[in-house]
Formats: structure tokens, C-alpha cells, sequence
């Protein structure tokens, strides 16, 4: 234990001093009646200028933002919320991290411990509702275990699989003094807990899993967001250019490689690209890395990669065999478990490297016969001055290459996670959850963090109106998010589902009654508005944001018909996708007279 503190704190105090401790230099969030206390005590922190407050305006956001600080840090992203309201607003928030695995701390205010049960003003089981969402979660009831508390909650947030943990601390504890509490070690939490966190994998087991890489002719790394939490990326690089294997991510994944690579397949699953889709079903074994097994990666599951053994590493022992069996499933952080490989590689005489050549050659031709973005967007855009969302995106990821990139769900997250290649830990997307209004208070979280690099939120014109409140916020702090609104009108992705698989019955999807002229929203919040039409006014509107450090807000209006291909259907395997010019089998039979 840390020298014992001689010193009459409150609760509060103590509350901050841990978080600065462990350290926290940035809390995203909202006050209220049973939080105001911890309040009160941060004014004076902030005034001392050792933490930073950022004032949401709405609890989701401060979830969000700080889950998309951990997401682009190593650290853990931090909020606070009042009790009631305050906290259940969380809630989509902590869902959110918990799916995605992102390690977040939440502090909830309560009423005072008195209160609880007795249905009071503004009270609500927070720790009950997220029992589910969590990693961990806590009730404070011994103002003396708060800083104890923190530091568990902190190690628990960031260890293992990451994800959020919840403190909810009634008012009266904020409020009580204490001389006893202690800062503990986080040896003594271990010793105490007898906390496990590696995993260390054997020299049979490394043999066995250099074994399948070198005797096999058409390997595939499918690779997810453990890669991005471990930072894997050097490691996972080595190993694919020592064993020439080509490498395909999910959307939690992005990143993970570098796409402008010739062994990047970009993203495979539902909206994946056919190159992808096509390699996962034709390699003879499967290196899945991080990932899960989610139904949008597999599409239908039982012919997912069906002609592949599979080898599973994940830091999660309940990934392992949860919707995949795999030949050889690895617990433990991605990183470490390469980097061990790494050693005993250099020991092992391997089989010639270009054994994968054909292989490659195989993919290549297929990048060339289905690529993302073709000419056709240009022609189409230079006669009519119309814009496609494709062209659109592309076009931003082309002129700001450096750039962080957010963006909230639907056609237009798709076609950004297709079209935009960006470096390690530069994408921030809502990925299992699928949450509406994510992008802009993401933006803001990875702009607090990374207040020297660019920024560009790519939204829609449904899921911005979810979270257009926080203009505010980045018009407070003058924080240079820029905000590109892909507006076509309508809920796009369920539009294309309405008309792909419910008979063009468009149900509440049309969005245009109703929408504001979002670029005069912009102005009235102090930030710069742009209205975009066509080619000449989007390039000339891009160009300005590459100059320019202010916020600004341009709102694109393109193709309101056009759909995010390719596309699996709901039952379909990985190969079998809509939006192709020709299927697989006519494209194989073409090569088989080729060859002969």
C-alpha cells in the first residue's frame, strides 16, 4: 500500500485524485443533481489545470466520446453522468464499448445510500440495467474503498479483453470525509486477486501453428479488432510478408494492415469487398486473429470458409469454438503470441515462401476483375455534375491520407470502410452495436485526444440528426472536426434492404420532410457551413478543410438511389453477393479456357 494519507478528504476528492493517478487527463461528460458534488470538487482540479472536463450535450455522447479516446490512445476513456436520466443515457454508450471491446470507465452519480430502494427522485439500478453491458461494475458504499475501487476498475478496463466498467457513487459518499483510505499497487491487486492475465503459449503449440502455415497453399489472416487493442501491426506484418499470406479485415479490424499493401484484401463479410468474400471461401486454411465469428464477417455460417481448417488466437477463451471450431484455438494477446513466433521462426527451416504464389496470382486477378470504384463513377459525375456517395468518399480518403477518420452506421460507413484507407488506430467506427449518432461524438473524443491531427466525422443525413446537438460542444472548445454529411435523403441502408428484400415497400425511410438545411444548422452554431451539388463544388469545398484548423460542416448532396454493393444477403454464404457484373463460377470458368 502507498503511505496512508493523514489529510480529511471527501469522497470526491478522492475521486479525482484517483482518476489523476491513474492518470486521467480528460473526462467527457454531463452534471447533475446527485453527481454534483464530484462536480463542485473538479471545479477546483480544473482551475489547478490537472484533469480536463469536455461538456457534452447529451450523456450518449460522453460515452462515445470517450470510447473513441481509448480507441485512438492507450488509454482508458472516461465519462460522468448524473443519476436517472443522466445514467440510463449511458446506456447505448457502455453497449456500444462493450461490443466492440473498448476499455472505458463510466461514473455514475446515485442518491444518497439512504435513498436506494425507496424509488427517490431522479433514482435508477444503474448497476442493475448494465449488469449485461459491463465488464465489471460497483457500487460505492465505503467512501475509504473509493481509491481502491479506481484502480481495479482501471486494471480491469484495460486487461484481458478490454471493455467499460461501471461505478455508481451516491451522493453521500462524494460528500462524506475520511482520513482512511489508501492508494493501493497494482501488485497488491494482483496478489489479492490473484488476477490472471497472461497466457502463455507452449513450444508444441507454436511448432503446431508454424506447422499449418508452412504446409499450406492458400492461407488467409481474417483479422479483428484484437489485432487494433494489441497493437499487432508490426508483428501481424512480418509474419504475412515471411509467409506471403494475404490478409483481409473486419470493420473492427480496419487498419490493422496497411490497405495499399498487395497482400491487403480490404474488408471481407457483408459489404466486403469480392476479392475478400471470394478468398475466404476458396483458402485452404483460415488465421483468424481477434476476431469472432460475427454473423456479418461469416454470412451463412456452415459455409463459411468450409474447406479450411481454422486457427484461432484471442485473448478471450470464450471466443474460442463459440461459433467457429477450430484445428488449433490460442488464448492469449495477439502480439505476444506472434512475437513468440516470431523467434521460433527464425529457428525452423521453413518451405520455399513463394508456395503461396499461385495463390496470389489468383487474387489479383480478381481485384482486377471486381474492384471497388470504377471509372464508371467519373464518367457518370463529369456528364450529369451529379454526385455519387462512392466518388464522394473516395475522394475524401484521396485528399486527407493522415487523417483520423469516424463515422456513424449505414451505406455510407460501408462505403468509407471500402473506399478509405487509413493508418493504425486512424478508424473509429461503431462496429457490433451498429449505433446511429456515434460519429460525431467520436470525433470529438479522438479530437481532445489528438488535438494536432485532422479529424473527419463522415455521416449521414439520418444519423447525424441523432447527435447534431454536439455542434456545440465543438463549437465551444473550437475543437476543427470536420463533418462530411453524405445526404441522400432517406435512411440508405434500410431503403436499399426495403427495396432489395421487401418489395420496394418503403416504410418511414424517407427522410427529406423534415430535414433541415444543415449547413445553415452549422451556422447558427458558430461553424462553418458548406452546401456541396457537384464535382466542381466538392473539390473546391475539400480543398478549403486541408488548410483549414476551424470546424466545419459540409453537407453533400449525392445519389439518393444508389446501393452499398457488394453485398451478401441474409443466408447466403460470403460468395454468393449482389452487385457483381458476373458471379464466381462464370469468373473461374473463364480462367479454366485461359488456361487451357
Amino acid at each position: 500500500m502507498n503511505l496512508k494519507n493523514n489529510c480529511l478528504r471527501t469522497g470526491a476528492y478522492i475521486l479525482i485524485d484517483s482518476l489523476v493517478q491513474n492518470g486521467v487527463e480528460h473526462i467527457f461528460g454531463y452534471p447533475g443533481g446527485a453527481i454534483l458534488p464530484i462536480y463542485d470538487e473538479l471545479y477546483h482540479w480544473e482551475k489547478s489545470g490537472l484533469i480536463k472536463h469536455i461538456l457534452v450535450r447529451h450523456e450518449q455522447s460522453a460515452a462515445h466520446a470517450a470510447d473513441a479516446y481509448a480507441r485512438t490512445t492507450n488509454k482508458v476513456g472516461v465519462c460522468f453522468a448524473t443519476s436517472g436520466p443522466g445514467a440510463t443515457n449511458l446506456v447505448t454508450g457502455i453497449a456500444n464499448a462493450r461490443m466492440d471491446s473498448i476499455p472505458m470507465v463510466v461514473i455514475t452519480g446515485q442518491v444518497g445510500r439512504t435513498f436506494i430502494g425507496t424509488d427517490a427522485f431522479q433514482e435508477t439500478d444503474i448497476f442493475g440495467i448494465t449488469l449485461p453491458i459491463v465488464k465489471h461494475s460497483y457500487t460505492v458504499r465505503n467512501t475509504e474503498l473509493l481509491p481502491k475501487i479506481l484502480a481495479e476498475a482501471f486494471f480491469l478496463a484495460q486487461n484481458g479483453r478490454p471493455g467499460p466498467v461501471l461505478i455508481d457513487i451516491p451522493k453521500d459518499v462524494g460528500l462524506e470525509e475520511t482520513y482512511s483510505y489508501f492508494y493501493p499497487k497494482i501488485s497488491d491487486l494482483f496478489e489479492e486477486k490473484n488476477y490472471r492475465t497472461e497466457h502463455l503459449t507452449n513450444l508444441p503449440i507454436l511448432r503446431k501453428f508454424i506447422s499449418y502455415l508452412s504446409e499450406s497453399y492458400q492461407p488467409l489472416f481474417y483479422v479483428g479488432g484484437g489485432v487494433i487493442r494489441s497493437n499487432s501491426f508490426k508483428v501481424l506484418q512480418q509474419m504475412a510478408k515471411i509467409f506471403q499470406i494475404p490478409i483481409t479485415t473486419t470493420l473492427m479490424g480496419k487498419s490493422g494492415y496497411n490497405e495499399d499493401d498487395h497482400l491487403s484484401l480490404g474488408m471481407l463479410g457483408m459489404h466486403g469487398t469480392a476479392y475478400a468474400n471470394f478468398a475466404v471461401s476458396e483458402c485452404d486454411l483460415l488465421i483468424a486473429l481477434g476476431a469472432r465469428f460475427d454473423d456479418r464477417v461469416t454470412g451463412k455460417l456452415d459455409e463459411f470458409a468450409c474447406d479450411a481448417e481454422v486457427l484461432h488466437v484471442d485473448i478471450d477463451p470464450a471466443e474460442i469454438s463459440k461459433n467457429r471450431c477450430p484445428q488449433l484455438g490460442i488464448v492469449g494477446d495477439t502480439r505476444k503470441v506472434f512475437l513468440q513466433m516470431l523467434k521460433k521462426v527464425r529457428d525452423i527451416d521453413l518451405n520455399d515462401n513463394n508456395q503461396t504464389k499461385t495463390w496470389l496470382k489468383r487474387i489479383y486477378r480478381w481485384k482486377d476483375s471486381y474492384p471497388l470504384l470504377t471509372e464508371s463513377y467519373n464518367i457518370v459525375d463529369l456528364h450529369l455534375k451529379t454526385l455519387s456517395p462512392q466518388e464522394t468518399i473516395s475522394h475524401i480518403g484521396r485528399t486527407h491520407k493522415n487523417a483520423f477518420f469516424t463515422t456513424d452506421v449505414g451505406q455510407h460507413q460501408m462505403w468509407s470502410a471500402q473506399l478509405i484507407n487509413c493508418e493504425p488506430k486512424k478508424w473509429v467506427s461503431s462496429s457490433g452495436l451498429g449505433t446511429m449518432g456515434f460519429g460525431l461524438p467520436a470525433a470529438i473524443g479522438v479530437k481532445v485526444a489528438n488535438p494536432n491531427q485532422d479529424v473527419i466525422c463522415v455521416s449521414g443525413d439520418s444519423s447525424i440528426q441523432m447527435s447534431i446537438q454536439e455542434l456545440g460542444t465543438i463549437a465551444q472548445y473550437q475543437l476543427g472536426i470536420k463533418l462530411i454529411i453524405i445526404n441522400n435523403g432517406w435512411q440508405g441502408m434500410v431503403r436499399q434492404w426495403q427495396e432489395s428484400f421487401y418489395g420496394n415497400r418503403f416504410s418511414n425511410s424517407y427522410m427529406k420532410n423534415g430535414m433541415p438545411n444543415f449547413s445553415e444548422v452549422a451556422k447558427a452554431y458558430g461553424i462553418d457551413g458548406y452546401q456541396v451539388n457537384n464535382v466542381a463544388e466538392l473539390r473546391n469545398t475539400v480543398t478549403k478543410t486541408i488548410k483549414n484548423n476551424s470546424p466545419l460542416v459540409i453537407d453533400v448532396n449525392v445519389n439518393e438511389n444508389e446501393n452499398c454493393y457488394p453485398m451478401v444477403a441474409p443466408g447466403r454464404s460470403n460468395s454468393q453477393m449482389l452487385g457483381l457484373e458476373k458471379p464466381l463460377e462464370k469468373f473461374e470458368k473463364q480462367l479454366s479456357n485461359q488456361k487451357g
